[in-house]
């Protein structure tokens, strides 16, 4: 894990969205059940950026120039951690928009 929250600028996103989302679930006072949905979301979203980061380090390990195979393979495994990100957030929505609205008055 410290390799990669300390080589990875992408994780430090990750982890202020998740300490925001974990502030939001507690200041809206979520359910056991979105607790869950939310942290199952978080949870992917770092194993997807752990083996983005595995992936990134092995192959600049194996191949150190330039190789279009390896290259391919880096997007695939960041665009595995776009989807985890996006699906996460769309889980953020349907927890807290509802939650959101009521409190605003909408």
């Amino acid at each position: 894990m410290g390799a990669l929250v300390r080589g990875q600028k992408n994780a430090w996103i990750h982890g202020v969205a998740t300490v925001g989302v974990a502030a939001a679930g507690w200041i809206l006072g979520v359910s056991r059940e979105e607790w869950c949905l939310l942290l199952l979301a978080m949870g992917l979203v770092w194993v997807a950026e752990g083996l983005n980061t595995a992936v990134e380090m092995l192959a600049d390990a194996v191949a150190p120039g330039r190789d279009d195979r390896v290259g391919r393979a880096k997007d695939v495994a960041a665009g595995a951690v776009l989807l985890a990100s996006v699906a996460a957030a769309a889980v953020g929505v349907v927890v807290f928009l509802p939650r959101l609205g009521t409190k605003l008055g909408l």
